[in-house]
């Protein structure tokens, strides 16, 4: 199993405290046994045939149910503990909601949450592993990507009324605008897609905080620049998008963590579980 979540008989070898050639001759008896050619290989990367595929998606979850089942008659094992970083906003619409099912299936798993800043620079120091927004997650990391969005310009009823259904760059420059601290390519893209690069508003308000973004929109604060995804979860009768336009976001959700954390098993099972979810 290792060697299907590293791509790599080198690296799989390394944590199993084994050399190559052994690894790759357990490999081989496996693929002996079972009457399939498991694996590609290619220098030191190793990936699953469409044989291999079908049967690692029959047995991994076999040996997952065995797992569940040892750990929930033996008195002896521990609480499976991960620390995981999250946006507040992601954790508030995407992932508290579903966190129930991921008790019942792993009940000795317990997640120690962290919505501080610079989530994805403490992945493998004080964070296992975290829900970031990012352009792309760094090469070094394992990395997941959870979504695509587009970004929409987001204001209070009352706002959208005032400013119409018409694009009119100089009532926008006379509005406030609102931008998470962390995400300000949102702005630029879509002030590309109305054609207004140059666009100057009266103020640009920072935040750190989606959710008190949405909130300062509702009460007409000023209009949020936010994906589309955060409004439609919302369900907040007081906000709107601001025109009718697709600018899709130089932004997504991704899981990441080190690659070697995907073999300790809070991370992998958190991991397996989100992925299999589509949070």
């Amino acid at each position: 199993m290792r060697t299907v979540r590293l791509g790599s008989a080198r690296a799989a070898a390394e944590e199993l405290g084994l050399s190559p050639s052994a690894l790759s001759r357990r490999i081989s008896n496996l693929e002996e046994f079972v009457g399939r050619k498991l694996f590609t290989r290619a220098r030191q990367s190793m990936q699953l045939t469409d044989e291999g595929q079908a049967f690692y998606e029959a047995v991994n979850p076999q040996l997952e149910a065995l797992a569940r089942a040892i750990d929930s008659q033996s008195d002896n094992i521990s609480l499976l503990r991960l620390r995981l970083g999250v946006l507040p906003l992601f954790g508030s619409q995407r992932l508290f909601p579903r966190l129930g099912e991921l008790r019942k299936r792993h009940p000795l798993l317990h997640i120690d949450i962290d919505t501080g800043p610079h989530l994805e620079d403490r992945v493998g120091d004080t964070l296992d592993a975290a829900i970031i927004l990012s352009q792309g997650p760094d090469t070094a990391l394992h990395a997941v990507r959870l979504d695509h969005n587009m970004v929409h310009a987001i204001c209070s009823l009352e706002m959208s009324q005032s400013l119409g259904d018409s694009l009119d760059i100089e009532r926008l420059a006379k509005q406030t605008f609102l931008i998470h601290n962390e995400l300000p390519a949102s702005f630029e893209a879509w002030k590309r897609a109305i054609k207004a690069e140059d666009l100057e508003p009266a103020a640009i308000d920072h935040y750190d905080s989606g959710s008190l973004m949405l909130e300062a929109a509702a009460q007409g604060l000023g209009i949020a620049i936010m994906h589309d995804d955060h409004l439609r979860r919302a369900e907040d009768n007081r906000l709107t998008e601001l025109y009718d336009l697709e600018v899709e976001s130089p932004y997504s959700y991704w899981f990441v963590c080190k690659p070697a954390s995907l073999e300790d098993r809070p991370v992998r099972l958190f991991h397996d579980w989100l992925v299999a979810a589509g949070l």
